[in-house]
C-alpha cells in the first residue's frame, strides 16, 4: 500500500472532517465521506467493558458533556497515563452503554466555531459502528475507502485487562472484515503493539509513529531510563532494523524540514 501512496497524494480524514463537525462522530466521518478522502484515521480506545470506542484520549472532559453530567460527577478522578497523571474522566471507567449516553463537543470552540455550534447533537462512536459507516461508504461510493486506526496508551490499557490488539481484531472479525485486509493501517507510538497485532493475525499494513522527543511507553515501562528513543529509531540504523518489522514510520513536519530532531543527515527510510 505504501508504495501506492507516493504515486499521488493521498487524503486522510482526521477523526473524520473533524474541522467541520465535532471530531469522531458520524457527521465527521459521513462529511469526510463526502468530500472524498481516501482514508478515515480513527484513534480507538477502551471502555470498562471491552468496547473500542472513537476518541483521541481516553480521558474525555475536552471532546464531550461528561463534566456537565451530574450522573457521572462521581466518576472524576486522577489517573497515571503513561507515566502523567492526569485528572479528569476516562474510557475506561465508564460502560459503553453509559458512555453512549454522552454527546460530543468541539474540542477546539474558540477556532472551529461552526464545528462548535454542532456541540450537543452527536454521540460517540464504537469502532464497530465506524466499520459500518464505512461499508455503506464503500458500497455507494464504489471505491475503495481506507482505514487508518491509532491505537491510543496500548500499555495503559493492557495493565487494565484490557488489550487493544485483541479487541482490535475481534471486533474486525464480527464485523466481517475477517482478520483485515489490505484496507487497514494500524498506528501506534508504540512498536510493542504494533508487534501483538501480528501475533492476533491483524492483517494490513503497520506504521510505528514517531514524537518529536522521548521515547515509546511501552519500552519505558519495560526498560525505564534504558528505554530507546525515538531519535534512534529515526537514524539510519534505526530505520534499517524497522525495516523488517513494520512497514512504515510516521514522523513530524519538524524531523523533514527545518533541521529536525535526531534525524541523522542523508538517512533513508529502509524498503518494509
Amino acid at each position: 500500500m505504501l508504495r501506492d501512496l507516493a504515486e499521488r497524494p493521498f487524503v486522510i480524514g482526521h477523526r473524520g472532517a473533524s474541522g467541520y463537525r465535532p471530531e469522531h462522530t458520524e457527521a465527521a466521518y459521513l462529511m469526510a465521506f463526502a468530500l472524498g478522502a481516501d482514508a478515515i484515521e480513527p484513534d480507538l480506545v477502551a471502555t470498562r467493558d471491552g468496547v473500542l470506542v472513537l476518541r483521541h484520549e481516553n480521558e474525555i472532559s475536552g471532546t464531550t458533556d461528561v463534566a456537565s453530567r451530574a450522573e457521572f460527577a462521581s466518576r472524576r478522578t486522577t489517573r497515571e497515563v503513561d507515566g502523567r497523571p492526569l485528572t479528569g474522566w476516562f474510557t475506561e471507567d465508564f460502560t459503553w452503554a453509559e458512555l453512549s449516553t454522552l454527546r460530543a463537543t468541539e474540542r477546539l470552540g474558540g477556532i472551529r466555531q461552526h464545528s462548535a455550534s454542532f456541540d450537543g447533537r452527536y454521540p460517540i462512536l464504537r469502532f464497530r459502528d465506524l466499520l459500518g459507516l464505512l461499508d455503506a461508504a464503500t458500497d455507494e461510493s464504489r471505491r475503495i475507502i481506507r482505514l487508518v486506526a491509532e491505537f491510543k496508551h496500548a500499555t495503559h490499557f493492557a495493565a487494565l485487562g484490557l488489550p487493544l490488539e485483541e479487541l482490535f481484531a475481534a471486533e474486525l472479525s464480527a464485523a466481517g472484515w475477517g482478520r483485515g485486509d489490505d484496507r487497514i493501517v494500524s498506528e501506534s507510538f508504540e512498536p510493542g503493539l504494533l508487534d501483538r497485532l501480528v501475533l492476533a493475525g491483524v492483517r494490513g499494513t503497520r506504521v510505528l509513529l514517531i514524537e518529536d522527543r522521548g521515547a515509546p511507553y511501552d519500552l519505558v515501562a519495560s526498560d525505564g531510563s534504558a528505554a530507546k528513543r525515538y531519535d534512534a529509531f529515526v537514524s539510519e540504523r534505526g530505520l534499517l532494523e524497522l525495516g523488517g518489522i513494520v512497514h512504515g514510520v510516521s514522523v513530524g513536519k519538524g524531523r523533514l524540514v527545518g533541521g529536525g530532531r535526531g534525524a541523522e543527515a542523508g538517512a533513508e527510510v529502509a524498503p518494509a
